[in-house]
């Protein structure tokens, strides 16, 4: 039996050798429609590895008061587009006097630049780094950890002490085998000497989070003054039991500062860590949706161009068919030969299709600086639909040259 199957088997090789040209091309289509389902599941699991990663540092007993809720909302043809104002100095400072809810911490933080250069003797940054002015809280409030030094006191914000805590790759840019901590460095022609040293975070949609330094709220304010800053509050609930009262006190007391009336809506937003995660891996569900529609639409005609070509051989082969009858051939074994073809082409096509995909998918996340993993999930799907495609598109080709009369097989020309 072992020995049938092995020559079987073998003549399935030959045949699909001497059908070679035709053969690549089949296994291409097959492979082009796992290639687009490996491959855009790669690089959405990858988004959903960065995003959980980051998010799970903050935990999900965090929420930010911030100018607009995480919804997109596009103005375009859209009249009723409400733009909120930006939340200012002035009210952070109301807010972390009057909100009082007990067991939980408040952070304030603005973004200063983006573009910044950073000096250290004569060396220099490109101007690429992030400046940010934080409060106390900061760090505990965004799951931040340090690598080396330590936090702010609330001493040094309050005062505007000349200190600094900077990203890992910034470490690496100004001070190459040299201790960063009590280093001082320039911003601006304003010197602050190093305190503490970021974990590397990595970059996420090609921001890296690495090249920052974090400065006290006050110091950072007198070097970027401008017009229509944005502050962002956090606060952090230590039970997270406490969750649902702590937003509503901090929603309540932000209406108050803003002095709105009882009808009217809320003209900024309230985004909890786990609620944005929840919306993210939403968007990436549609994601995923997206490539099972794409790869089910290219795979759908990858086994038609599969059943076509076992069809074409089929007929191609009718007198060997015949012979292989004529001498004794059974139904069986004529029918595993060309199931056994379709079988070998589909996994082929599966197999290229698994490797190009994963390719892809890497290529993808490391360009966009995503986390990638195998996606052994994608792999598994990919292996298994390449499988029944071969089943489904070799089936009915092995049965009509199962079942050629091989009288008429042997007078085919």
């Amino acid at each position: 039996m072992f020995s049938l199957v092995r020559e079987n088997i073998k003549i399935a090789f030959d045949s699909i050798r001497t059908q070679l040209l035709r053969t690549i091309l089949t296994v291409l289509i097959i492979a082009i429609g796992i290639t687009a389902l490996v491959g855009i599941l790669s690089a959405v699991n990858a988004l959903e590895n960065t995003i959980n990663n980051d998010f799970a540092s903050m935990g999900t007993n965090t929420f930010n008061i911030q100018r607009y809720d995480f919804t997109v909302r596009t103005r375009g043809s859209d009249e009723g587009f409400k733009v909120n104002p930006v939340i200012d100095y002035r009210e952070t400072l109301e807010f972390e006097k009057n909100y009082l809810y007990p067991n939980t911490r408040v952070s304030v933080s603005f973004a200063g630049t983006g573009t910044a250069e950073i000096n250290y003797n004569k060396v220099k940054t490109d101007p690429e780094v992030a400046v940010y002015g934080i409060n106390e809280n900061y760090l505990g409030n965004s799951g931040l950890k340090l690598e080396q030094g330590r936090d702010f006191t609330a001493s040094e914000i309050k005062n505007n002490a000349n200190s600094c805590i900077v990203g890992a790759d910034l470490v690496e840019k100004l001070f190459k085998n040299i201790d960063p901590i009590h280093k001082t460095i320039s911003i601006r022609g304003n010197r602050f000497k190093i305190i503490g040293v970021l974990e590397g975070k990595g970059s996420t949609f090609g921001n890296n989070q690495d090249l920052r330094v974090l400065i006290p709220l006050q110091r950072a304010r007198t070097i970027y003054n401008l017009p229509n800053t944005n502050y962002n509050i956090s606060i952090k609930v230590d039970d997270k039991e406490m969750m649902e009262g702590a937003q509503d006190e901090a929603i309540i007391t932000f209406r108050k500062i803003r002095k709105l009336q009882p009808k009217e809506e809320n003209n900024f937003g309230i985004e909890r860590s786990d609620s944005l995660l929840n919306e993210i891996n939403n968007i990436t569900g549609y994601l995923d949706a997206a490539a099972w529609i794409i790869s089910i639409i290219t795979i759908l005609g990858s086994s038609i161009a599969l059943m076509n070509i076992m069809l074409v051989s089929v007929t191609e082969r009718t007198r060997e068919i015949g012979v292989r009858k004529a001498l004794g051939a059974k139904k069986n074994t004529i029918a595993f030969q060309f199931f056994s073809e379709t079988i070998i082409i589909g996994q082929l096509g599966g197999i290229i299709g698994i490797i190009l995909g994963i390719l892809i998918g890497y290529i993808v996340a490391k360009s966009a600086g995503f986390n990638f993993t195998i996606p052994w999930m994608a792999m598994f799907w990919a292996a298994f639909i390449s499988f029944v495609i071969a089943i489904i598109s070799g089936g009915y080709p092995a049965m009509k040259a199962a079942k050629q009369d091989p009288i008429e097989s042997l007078r085919y020309e």
